[in-house]
């Protein structure tokens, strides 16, 4: 989901580390799933993507199966 937002807008994961104020390493981790982002990390990403944090959520529920409630 994040390499899908990263690639559509063209960025590099340099690009997009620079953007969010992450490493580059972290944002090839979180796209490989080597690594699960925080919170914070969420709002980072989604600045650097320039899209509401809640979007990226949203994909990342669609992803996932549904939690009990």
């Amino acid at each position: 989901m994040l390499l899908r937002f990263r690639q559509e807008r063209g960025l590099t994961h340099e690009v997009l580390a620079e953007r969010s104020g992450l490493h580059p390493t972290t944002i090839s981790l979180l796209e490989r799933g080597k690594r699960q982002p925080s919170l914070g990390t969420i709002f980072m990403l989604a600045a650097g993507l320039a899209v509401e944090p809640e979007r990226l959520v949203r994909e990342v529920r669609k992803l996932r199966p549904k939690l009990p409630v």
